[in-house]
């Protein structure tokens, strides 16, 4: 009997845990690493909830991707008889300045059947009179998407995960070593060696400080801030029962999701930040940032507007130029898989990514061309 192959996992957050699982449902033996824990508050993959959504624009994986990924929340769901996906639907301002991301959303959301609602703006007062519609044009609903419990999710497909035999040890793995020729095993932080036959590094905004040869600032950290403001009392109109999570394409890119597990009316801006350390900074907020988002928050959503700041979070983009992911193998070895790049939109796609690195590693595959490390060197030669 042919032996089974031995991989190791670094990093249990979306790509790493849902990657270590796929791998050991499919015959591999697993060994899955993570200096912090799953959904940890330094990870990329912490915090308490991630939008599911299907509309990315035009002519990109993503919404394919996307579309698979609600299947294997779906079916995850009823095998663990837990749910992570609260599917509130998810609501697309169109801006009267450009309609170009959510026109072009449509074909694409049409192939991969996500289910879709183009509303009209008397439509979506009619549906969501604490909305004010004040320069959005049209809109598009998805009725099946919704939000994502987070590091609650991170921590039960570790959980699956080891209950079927899979093995976890939380530690961390130095970067010595790691860039030369061939891969054989990794050094951890208490002194030991871990032996492989095939590597994935998962990492998130590490990864360009394990191997700054091969990705090095390819992926750059960014610090994003979350606030979550209190509605006032008795009043659900903005909570999940009432309102979907939105987006919201004005002069800067807004979002937020409504009141859920009572921690408030989460509302961010998607413009990237500064640059961060996920290690060492310190996550506080930016009164700036601050600043504008009120000011947000009143024009569009006007009973909000004194309502309290009652919680704040600082997390990261992991952000590569092009906001594609990063799904290679490294240049110089073929055993060693390097994932990254989730550019703040990569949570919602762990299961279907999971699912697809698996199956390249197993069987020998290349990912495609828009995730390889290859086209950041073609656009330094043009």
């Amino acid at each position: 009997m042919k032996p089974k192959p031995h991989v190791a996992v670094v990093g249990a957050g979306a790509f790493g845990g849902w990657t270590a699982l796929h791998l050991f449902e499919r015959g591999a033996r697993v060994t899955l690493l993570d200096a912090w824990g799953p959904g940890n508050s330094r990870a990329s993959s912490g915090g308490e909830t991630r939008i599911m959504r299907g509309t990315y624009g035009p002519d990109q994986p993503y919404t394919r991707l996307a579309a698979r990924a609600l299947k294997l929340w779906a079916k995850y769901e009823r095998r663990w008889k837990r749910q992570f996906l609260h599917r509130v639907g998810v609501l697309w301002m169109a801006s009267s300045r450009d309609d170009g991301f959510e026109r072009g959303s449509l074909a694409m959301l049409r192939e991969a059947e996500i289910k879709f609602q183009e509303l009209s703006t008397p439509e979506m007062k009619k549906r969501w009179p604490q909305i004010n519609f004040t320069g959005v044009r049209w809109g598009i609903y998805e009725p099946e998407c919704g939000y994502l419990d987070a590091r609650v999710s991170c921590q039960a497909v570790v959980d699956a995960f080891v209950a079927g035999g899979g093995t976890y040890r939380q530690i961390a793995v130095s970067a010595d070593g790691l860039e030369h020729t061939p891969l054989r095993h990794l050094t951890l932080s208490d002194g030991s060696r871990l032996k492989a036959d095939y590597f994935v590094f998962a990492c998130g905004p590490w990864l360009g400080q394990l191997f700054p040869e091969t990705v090095g600032d390819l992926i750059r950290s960014t610090k994003q801030d979350i606030f979550f403001f209190g509605p006032p009392a008795g009043d659900s109109r903005f909570t999940d029962e009432h309102l979907p999570v939105w987006g919201d394409h004005g002069k800067r890119f807004f979002y937020g999701i409504p009141g859920s597990d009572r921690r408030g009316f989460k509302v961010a801006d998607d413009t990237r930040g500064p640059a961060f350390d996920p290690t060492s900074s310190e996550r506080v907020v930016s009164q700036t940032t601050l600043k504008r988002i009120r000011e947000y928050v009143a024009s569009r959503f006007p009973a909000m507007k004194d309502a309290p700041l009652i919680e704040t979070r600082v997390c990261q983009y992991e952000q590569t130029s092009d906001s594609n992911f990063i799904l290679d193998r490294h240049p110089r070895m073929d055993n060693v898989w390097l994932l990254g790049g989730g550019s703040g939109h990569g949570f919602k796609h762990g299961p279907a990514l999971g699912e697809m690195i698996a199956k390249l590693i197993l069987n020998a595959g290349e990912a495609d061309a828009v995730w390889r490390l290859s086209r950041f060197r073609k656009k330094k030669n043009q």
